[in-house]
């Protein structure tokens, strides 16, 4: 579904939000909320894990912040709408959207074959590539082929194990990318693949001057709002804001402060 929401025309879009916005959100009868069938008025709520850094996680104050929670604000800015955020396990946020009790989900849904079967995507507002991690001052490891023979740190249960066995790699099993950039870091394993998003992450708020990326793939993993198939004229508005915010800045704004450039295209 979301391939059928990357055809939208911008026109169309912005028509859509225009005509939303304008009804107003006080919550009245014929607001934006009525118009795009929300579960609650002329709110928005939205599913979150909100353990999740940095995408939706508590800061030192308790506040929930993080980079999906603030792209959700900004979306129901631009719809006219208040925002609300239901803090939901992984385990059961599908199960919630399912069941009515929320209007979408911000939680860096990956966009897949056997979840357009069920659920409306919006377009992505992140994408990401495998990043394969070594050493800064590596030379030999400058594509995933070169891993033959070599070492990796890797959690089992990750897809990014594959890859390593794939290219030929021993794995080194670890619990996650703390522990994957210690071992890199001390010169124990050779190499790591990871996302892209969480090397940002780490380069944005962590020295990486000790480690850089030599290889990523060619397939990249896209994230969106997601939302039942009787609120698609949601999943239409939420594109219609995301334009905005891509064309205004504000998402390439967001991607900057959590992971140091524009993690939206």
């Amino acid at each position: 579904m979301s391939r059928n929401r990357a055809l939208l025309t911008a026109a169309a879009a912005s028509a859509a939000l225009l005509a939303l916005t304008g009804c107003g959100s006080s919550g009245e009868p014929g607001g934006a909320g009525e118009e795009l069938g929300l579960v609650s008025g002329d709110t928005l709520t939205v599913a979150t894990e909100g353990t999740y850094r940095p995408f939706s996680y508590h800061d030192e104050s308790g506040e929930l912040v993080g980079y999906d929670v603030e792209v959700a604000e900004a979306v129901a800015e631009k719809l006219g709408v208040e925002i609300t955020f239901e803090e939901t396990q992984w385990d059961a946020i599908f199960a919630g959207l399912d069941a009515g009790r929320f209007d979408t989900i911000a939680n860096q849904v990956t966009i897949t074959p056997e979840r357009e079967e069920d659920y409306v995507f919006s377009t992505p507002y992140t994408v990401s590539t495998g990043v394969l991690v070594v050493a800064a001052d590596n030379n030999d490891i400058t594509s995933f082929a070169d891993l033959d023979g070599k070492t990796t740190a890797q959690s089992l249960s990750s897809n990014w194990n594959e890859l390593s066995k794939e290219n030929g790699a021993t794995v080194e099993a670890v619990e996650g990318w703390a522990q994957s950039v210690a071992l890199l870091e001390q010169g124990r394993v050779d190499a790591t693949i990871n996302d892209s998003l969480t090397y940002l992450d780490y380069a944005n708020t962590e020295d990486a001057s000790g480690i850089k990326v030599a290889a990523e793939t060619e397939e990249e993993s896209q994230s969106a709002f997601v939302v039942t198939p009787e609120r698609e004229a949601l999943a239409q508005a939420v594109d219609g804001a995301l334009d905005e915010l891509r064309a205004d800045g504000t998402l390439a704004e967001l991607g900057e402060k959590y992971f140091g450039e524009d993690v939206s295209e």
